[in-house]
Order: C-alpha cells, then sequence, then structure tokens
C-alpha cells in the first residue's frame, strides 16, 4: 500500500527544501525525499556563498522575485534563528558595454534600484584589492550580500520538520508517473511507493534523468569554486572592506568572488561563471586538478594582485542549464499535478527563498501573482 501526503517534494537542495517548508507552513502533509543528507555537498546548494543581487543583468524581469526573496530571507533568518544572509555591498565590473554591466545598469534604472556608478579610479580607491583596467566601470549595490547556502537549506528543512514535514534522507526516487488531469500522482523510491494529490520536482542536476518528458533540454555541467589565503592575510577581503563582485572582460570571460568570511584561515572564494565542462551528476569528477587551479590563479594575478596567494581548498558543483539560460518554473505542461522547479542555470540560489512560496502557490492555488511566464517550459522547445 502507498503512504499518502497532499504534496510530495522530490529533491531537498536549496528549492526543494524551501518548497517543503513553504508547503508545511500552509498545514499541507508535505514527504520531502532526498536522495543524499541533509544540506549534502554532492549537487548544487553548497560551497559556503552564493552572490545576492538585485540589479539584474540577466533579465529585468526577475528583480520583482529577488526583492521578494530579500525578505524572505530576513524572515528565514528570524524564524530560524541562523545566519543564512549578510549583507556585504557587491560590485559589476567591467566596459561599458559589456553584457554584465550594461544589462545591470538598465534594470537598476528601470525599477529606481539604488546604485552607484564608478569609474576605474574610483573603484582602486574604494576597493584597493582590484586592479580594474582604465576603460572599466563598476556598478555599485550596497544592498547586495552572500547567502549562506548550506545554512539557508538546514534552516528551510528544521522549518519543514517544525511544521509537520516527513523528510526522508538516503531515499532514491526511481520512477513517478500522475493519472490524468486532476488526478493523483505516484513517486516509487529504492525504499518504498508514496501517493499525492501534489508532486513537487526540485531534483537539481538529476532533472534530465527524472524530468525526461519535460519538452526542455537540461544539459549538466560541472563547475569549481576555489578558495585562496591572500598574500599578507585576509584583513584587506572581510566583508567590511570586499565587496562580492562579478568581472567581465572584453572577451565575454566572467568571473565571481566573495570577501573572505570564515575567519582568517578560511580564504577568499573565487570562481569562472559558465566555464564548465558537460557532466554526468553521478559520475562527476569531484578532485580539483593542478591545471586548474593554475588557470584561476592566473587569471587572478593582474586583476586581484594579491588574492591567488595560496591554494587552499576547491570544490566542484554543477549548473543545470537550459538553452536559453532562465529558469524552468510552472506547471508540468502534461501533468498539471506536477509542479516543476529545474534549470536554474547557474544563478537559482539567491531567489531560494521566493522559489519556496511560488512552488507552494503552485502546488495549492494552482497559480501564484509572482510573475513567472519567463519560466513557463513551453517558451522553448530543445
Amino acid at each position: 500500500m502507498a503512504s499518502t501526503y497532499d504534496v510530495i517534494v522530490v529533491g531537498l537542495g536549496g528549492m526543494g527544501s524551501a518548497a517543503a517548508c513553504h508547503l508545511a507552513a500552509r498545514g499541507r502533509r508535505v514527504l520531502g525525499l532526498e536522495r543524499f543528507g541533509p544540506a549534502h555537498s554532492q549537487g548544487s546548494s553548497h560551497g559556503g556563498s552564493r552572490i545576492y543581487r538585485q540589479a539584474y543583468f540577466e533579465d529585468p524581469a526577475y528583480v520583482p522575485l529577488l526583492l521578494r526573496a530579500r525578505e524572505l530571507w530576513q524572515k528565514l533568518a528570524v524564524d530560524s534563528g541562523r545566519e543564512v544572509f549578510t549583507e556585504t555591498g557587491g560590485l559589476v565590473i567591467g566596459r561599458e558595454d559589456s553584457a554584465a554591466f550594461a544589462g545591470t545598469l538598465r534594470s537598476a534604472r528601470q525599477f529606481g534600484l539604488e546604485h552607484e556608478v564608478l569609474t576605474a579610479a574610483d573603484i582602486r580607491r574604494r576597493f584597493p584589492t582590484f586592479t580594474p583596467a582604465a576603460e572599466d566601470v563598476a556598478f555599485h549595490e550596497r544592498r547586495a550580500g552572500v547567502a549562506r547556502p548550506e545554512a539557508t537549506v538546514t534552516a528551510h528543512l528544521e522549518l519543514a520538520q517544525a511544521h509537520g514535514a516527513e523528510l526522508h534522507f538516503a531515499e532514491r526516487v526511481v520512477g513517478w508517473e500522475a493519472d490524468g488531469p486532476g488526478g493523483r500522482a505516484w513517486v516509487v523510491t529504492d525504499r518504498g511507493c508514496y501517493t499525492a494529490e501534489r508532486l513537487v520536482f526540485a531534483p537539481g542536476a538529476w532533472a534530465p534523468k527524472l524530468l525526461s518528458g519535460l519538452g526542455v533540454k537540461v544539459s549538466v555541467e560541472r563547475q569549481v569554486m576555489y578558495w585562496f589565503q591572500p598574500e599578507g592575510g585576509t584583513g584587506p577581503f572581510t566583508a567590511d572592506h570586499h565587496p562580492v563582485y562579478i568581472w567581465e572582460d572584453p572577451d565575454g570571460t566572467q568571473i565571481y568572488g566573495f570577501p573572505a568570511l570564515d575567519g582568517p584561515d578560511g580564504g577568499a572564494k573565487v570562481a569562472f561563471f559558465r566555464k564548465g565542462v558537460p557532466s554526468d551528476p553521478d559520475t562527476l569528477d569531484r578532485e580539483i586538478h593542478p591545471e586548474e587551479i593554475e588557470a584561476m590563479a592566473a587569471y587572478l594575478r593582474p586583476r586581484i594582485p594579491s588574492l591567488p596567494g595560496r591554494f587552499l581548498k576547491g570544490a566542484a558543483c554543477m549548473y543545470s542549464n537550459t538553452p536559453d539560460e532562465h529558469f524552468v518554473l510552472a506547471r508540468h505542461p502534461g501533468h498539471p499535478q506536477v509542479i516543476v522547479a529545474c534549470g536554474f542555470s547557474g544563478h537559482g540560489f539567491k531567489f531560494v527563498p521566493v522559489i519556496g512560496e511560488i512552488v507552494a502557490d503552485l502546488a495549492t492555488e494552482g497559480t501564484t501573482d509572482h510573475p513567472i511566464s519567463l519560466f513557463d517550459p513551453r517558451r522553448v522547445r530543445v
């Protein structure tokens, strides 16, 4: 006999944990299924830090969601007692016509977001860890900051359980099906069978294997995060001196990075953006290779000269990319009782709290007041 619930959530990483929390808080009987442990390091919601920013070069349509995400992060911090978000300020550095700078400025002006535009001389004076080229400019956003992925996931899981959610870890989903429109959904795992009125998929990099009939190709890339101990120590890189940042070169290469957040011995984190290789999440190469470390260090030396002083550690994670790099967040086109949240394409974690709210809306009301038409899977068929 299948155990019965109001909603089953498959995947309890960033998006799934938030969905389980919001659904349970609304009084739904929730089952959460996770193939690994709580707040694990095998997917895309780990590594200690993620950038939060409000002026969004990817598309101005994201901005209202980011404003709501900030409110929900503040609420999560109060409700959980955990440090899930830190405001540090943020920079987007590049030429005036770069995609990152120009797009960020456009969205800020469209929504009236507080910001400053800095010249290269301004950047060097105010943030002396950076050495921009004379032609570089920067968009400075005071309200940007750092979201803590492991703390955020843990907080959502704890609150979900406090609201009565049943969470199963180390339980892998091996199949699912949905009855006709308005019918129930069924999930089979390596430990049992479950049924619910609504089924939520937030499977991260396992979306291609679990959602092959979605109609949107989700490809998985291996990405590497690096932590370096700066020459002379982390003092100039602490959060009160050194903001989060995105830096785009004229050839389109982007890096992103963070202040030193974890004490004098924790170093500062940096990574390339969208410079990964296609991968399978079940066989991901988790070793960080010497040539990768040197490539990152060589890129940093002319831009942040003291940062690549000494390599401390690295970690591999995954981007789950859609063809247009926008999310998939909607009811399944073929199964209205199934809600899908996947394909977050390397820029999704800053939305985690509001994604949970939207998923809960879709599962309980069938619709949401949040603007999510950009994320309809029917927008693209690849």
